[in-house]
């Protein structure tokens, strides 16, 4: 008996699909995919109002050794329903969307599970209204358990050569906002290092730089390779970071990216080998995307980002600053959310690196982000600045760390929220302030004897575990902040604070 409901992760559906790893049995079988497939192409047709047979339906994969095998179950499933199906072999993810304008189709399939370990893989479904919800997955999976699919004749497999039309898309947006003398070479002169991470970003290097002009020696791991042989393909990595970053300074580079998996995620560096990541890529992306907005336009970010951030947000770029809950999904609604209902919000990013421009379909899509950063770098350069400059107004924490607490309670949420509760009681007792813009969680802000910077506990939306990440503007400020916080924490006989303790003994 198969349980449907397990391979479902948040806006995707994810599993084993490399045998052999201890703990992990191959559950993304061949059956299990073909099911996954047809379920969606009755779940779209649905949605559309055509019948089945009558869908056109992409797909595409990352570079895990999987991907094949799931590509081909895939196919098989769709055209067993009557589906063409569009092939679309290598691609990025954000690729995988924009297939649905471009070729048009109703519905994409991307075979991918971003960052994690060589041996997982999953589906993330499209429509050309943008990515799947968690309850249109639950309800995919749920036709999966039912299980009744109609054969139909016609269905075809299309060889689709689409990559490179996305990346002309690219290239053509880097000719149009750079406007040099030599409008299709216009990063002459620019020394630019792409690691790709062996995922399937290399044609970003390849297919878009190299074809303007830029120099792009020194850029690594371009070939794609399901192993992840060099590092993990994630920018939030550290040695995938400090392997780009050196990678950088070795070949005397303008600028340095990395992408993820299946770029919907990416990072940056610049000349000097410090990183453009997390709050300073938050805060880049920040500056282009206000740069020709009104006064007061909305900036959504997750919830971990830094005080720093806020105030260069809405005091240098005179925009508004609006932490939202964790999850790239979360933070791109509550952006779309804000502008329908009246409010200008031009970005939705993760610290993570999931950035989504309201100009480009709200898609998360690490490409588009670095070709926009790639045009503004350009454009600095003809005025003698830097992308440096940009965000050099950027007040940064000194440290910063996160541990997180088990929770050893079956009902974990309610005992969560139960922390939560009293946690917001102890801070105001202890006369700490309490943010009042927290959409999750607890945010609580320190003054210079208490540890000068802020910690937010909150709880996660599917693990019984309680993250809590801390910063301070001064050396070993965070460590003062946990120990501010270590009795109340150990107080609850639930919560495993073995990390905690472990981090003020070291």
């Amino acid at each position: 008996m198969i349980d449907w409901k397990h391979f479902k992760s948040g806006t995707d559906i994810r599993g084993v699909a490399v045998d052999g790893v201890a703990g992990e049995p191959l559950d993304l079988t061949d059956e299990v995919v073909v099911t996954m497939a047809r379920a969606f192409a009755v779940w779209l047709a649905d949605k559309t109002g055509k019948a089945v047979m009558d869908l056109h339906i992409s797909v595409g994969r990352d570079s895990r050794i999987s991907g094949p095998r799931l590509r081909d179950a895939v196919c098989r499933g769709l055209t067993q329903s009557g589906i063409t199906v569009y092939d679309c072999g290598l691609a990025s993810t954000p690729a995988m969307f924009m297939s649905t304008l471009d070729l048009p189709c109703d519905g994409a399939i991307q075979l991918t599970a971003s960052h994690h370990p060589f041996h997982r893989n999953g589906l993330k479904f499209f429509r050309p209204t943008g990515g799947l919800e968690g309850s249109d997955i639950s309800e995919i999976l749920a036709l999966c358990e039912k299980g009744e699919f109609e054969n139909a004749p016609g269905g075809e497999m299309v060889i689709a050569d689409y990559m490179p039309r996305y990346a002309k898309r690219l290239r053509d947006l880097i000719c149009e906002g750079v406007n040099a003398d030599k409008y299709d070479k216009p990063l002459e002169g620019f020394k630019i290092v792409v690691d790709a991470g062996n995922g399937a970003g290399g044609f970003y290097a390849t297919d878009v730089l190299l074809l303007l002009g830029a120099d792009i020696q020194g850029s690594q791991f371009l070939e794609p390779d399901g192993h992840f042989p060099n590092h993990i393909p994630n920018p939030e990595d550290a040695d995938a970071m400090h392997s780009v970053c050196a990678a950088t300074v070795n070949a005397k580079a303008d600028l340095g990216v990395i992408f993820d998996t299946d770029v919907d995620r990416a990072g940056c560096v610049g000349s000097d080998g410090r990183e453009i990541n997390r709050n300073r890529l938050v805060a880049l992306a920040a500056a282009i995307a206000l740069e020709n907005a009104p006064a007061g336009s909305v900036v959504v970010t997750d919830s971990v980002t830094s005080d720093g951030l806020k105030t260069f947000i809405e005091r240098d770029l005179k925009g508004k600053h609006c932490r939202f809950k964790r999850g790239y999904k979360n933070v791109i609604n509550e952006a779309i959310r804000l502008c329908e209902a009246g409010q200008y919000a031009p970005l939705a990013i993760e610290t993570s690196g999931h950035a989504a421009l309201k100009e480009n379909y709200f898609l998360d899509d690490g490409a588009y982000l670095i070709t926009r950063i790639i045009i503004k770098a350009a454009q600095l350069r003809k005025e003698g600045k830097t992308l440096e400059d940009l965000i050099a107004a950027l007040a940064e924490p000194a440290e910063g760390k996160e541990l997180r607490f088990n929770i050893k309670e079956a009902d974990f949420r309610g005992y969560g929220m139960k922390v939560l509760a009293e946690l917001e009681a102890f801070a105001n007792d202890n006369g700490w302030t309490v943010a009042d813009d927290s959409a999750e969680g607890v945010r609580i802000s320190f003054g210079a004897e208490d540890g000068d910077g802020w910690a937010l506990l909150r709880l996660s939306v599917h693990d019984p575990v309680m993250p809590m990440n801390i910063e301070s503007n001064r050396e070993g400020g965070c460590r003062i902040i946990v120990e501010k916080l270590r009795d109340f924490m150990l107080s609850f006989d639930a919560l495993d604070c073995s990390k905690m303790t472990a981090y003020l003994e070291a």
